[in-house]
């Protein structure tokens, strides 16, 4: 069954790997294993947390490969990371928002089902705190249809890089049963994120909420996802990057609107989060690593955030414990 016992995990010392290791020391004394191919970054991260009770440990890849459970928290892709820690005998949890390479995590049930292993998918901020909170929402309606989900911001260089891409590509939708295909860039739809980000044009990009939502709640019936982009962003989407990302993005935010019925009225209602999507990201995976660790996410095979399957109020609360503030619109 799964692992309790022994170390975590982390690949990646970049500055979504550097939330996860600071969430992790934050609130557990679990030992932590800490691997980057840029050694001197994993070096240094170590080194800030000498001091505290949980010890971070660099090591090579085969040893972060012994501990109980491992966080993804490198660029894409991670179906070949997930495939060797599984191999080890590690469950995984993968904060990958890249749309091809969540579709071949999600491939590996079987295998990882017959491993008697764990690997979560897509827990990050969107996907990942997006599942949260449809699940937190899903409480306030008799039935839910639809989910449309919009992100402002990244995180570090790969999440940028990652944001370019997804607006020159083909946005993944579902709707009435089916899976639609648009061009990355169209759509415009003037999002309100909560304060201090405020409003955002938005528009259809290749994202993998809409994947993963539909797998945690299969009876919905419209997924929709955006990202905020202004007219450089969505013209030059299709060209190499002309600036190179920055270390970390400014102020982010991600919502979500549910729609649905409740005493046989049809209902909206929205939630989302304002902060650091890098920060968002640490938080939701290092809380997620941390339920499989401790044996509190029981589920085998791949499982997504947002499932019925898997505690989510409690995911969500110790999020929200971890510093993450909840949004909720309340109007008419």
């Amino acid at each position: 069954m799964i692992g309790i016992s022994g170390a975590i995990g982390v690949i990646g010392a970049g500055v979504t790997g550097s939330r996860v290791v600071e969430h992790l020391v934050a609130t557990s004394s679990t030992p932590i294993l800490l691997y980057d191919q840029d050694l001197y970054g994993a070096q240094r991260l170590a080194a800030v947390h000498r001091s505290h009770s949980a010890v971070v440990s660099v090591a090579d890849f085969e040893t972060v490969a012994t501990a109980s459970v491992v966080v993804l928290a490198c660029g894409s892709p991670h179906a070949p990371l997930a495939q060797k820690m599984l191999a080890s005998g590690a469950s995984v949890v993968s904060l990958s928002d890249d749309v091809s390479d969540v579709m071949n995590l999600l491939k590996m049930h079987d295998e990882v089902m017959a491993k008697d292993k764990t690997l979560v998918v897509g827990a990050a901020a969107s996907p990942g705190m997006t599942g949260l909170l449809l699940s937190n929402l899903q409480s306030n309606f008799d039935e839910i249809d639809e989910a449309h989900v919009a992100l402002h911001g990244t995180g570090g260089p790969n999440c940028a890089v990652q944001h370019h891409r997804a607006l020159a590509d083909q946005s993944i939708g579902w709707h009435d049963g089916e899976w639609l295909r648009r061009p990355g860039g169209s759509g415009r739809e003037l999002c309100w994120f909560p304060e201090p980000v405020g409003a955002y044009d938005c528009y259809r990009a290749a994202m993998a909420d809409p994947v993963l939502l539909q797998r945690a709640q299969p009876q919905l019936q419209r997924i929709t996802a955006r990202v905020s982009a202004n007219r450089r962003d969505r013209f030059t989407a299709r060209l190499p990057m002309l600036v190179p990302p920055h270390s970390e993005g400014g102020m982010g935010a991600l919502r979500i609107e549910v729609r649905g019925f409740r005493n046989g009225s049809r209902i909206v209602e929205i939630a989302g989060v304002a902060e650091r999507v890098a920060q968002i990201a640490g938080v939701v995976g290092a809380t997620t690593a941390l339920f499989v660790h401790r044996g509190e996410i029981t589920t085998t095979g791949t499982s997504v955030l947002g499932q019925d399957s898997l505690p989510n109020a409690e995911i969500l609360r110790d999020v929200l414990t971890g510093g993450i503030r909840l949004h909720q619109f309340v109007g008419t």
